[in-house]
């Protein structure tokens, strides 16, 4: 037997719900997942919660407006390890897998895996003997030696 390679990941959290393929059940996933990160120790108001909760929006988001079929739902699992965040959104539709797609001038919709492409470490697709799932992972801040104290958000008021 051989050892594996790289540097083993410590399992510290694991979190995993069904939901609706529904535009309400990908907004209950991104809000429940913000409170159990809240739980875990990292509040809101923190640059990783806001980072998580904008992956958990647009991996749910899709697998709502792509991975839709009538009657199933979607899952979302959230696995804290020491070094990072894997976020994973499965829905019953293998046949529609995410690509980024090319800029398009004025387009309204099409940016939300350009988003999940800049915001995360990294993400891919896994199949699944039925459907598929969407994964990124958020790595943890260095700085941060204790869940929780992360650098807090930058809230930006424009002038309306």
């Amino acid at each position: 037997m051989t050892a594996p390679s790289g540097r083993a990941r410590t399992l510290v959290r694991v979190f995993t719900q069904r939901f609706t393929s529904t535009c309400r059940g990908a907004r209950l996933a991104r809000q429940l997942a913000l409170v159990e990160l809240h739980d875990w120790g990292f509040p809101e108001s923190t640059a990783f919660s806001a980072d998580a909760g904008l992956l958990v929006a647009e991996l749910a988001a899709n697998a709502v407006r792509h991975g839709r079929v009538p009657g199933r739902d979607f899952e979302l699992k959230l696995t804290l390890l020491e070094e990072l965040l894997r976020i994973e959104v499965s829905d019953a539709r293998r046949d529609r897998r995410p690509a980024v797609q090319p800029h398009a001038y004025q387009a309204e919709s099409g940016y939300g895996l350009r988003i999940v492409d800049a915001v995360a470490a990294d993400w891919g697709v896994t199949d699944r003997i039925v459907g598929k799932t969407v994964w990124a992972e958020l790595t943890r801040r260095r700085q941060a030696a204790t869940p929780g104290t992360d650098t807090p958000v930058r809230r930006v008021q424009t002038g309306r």
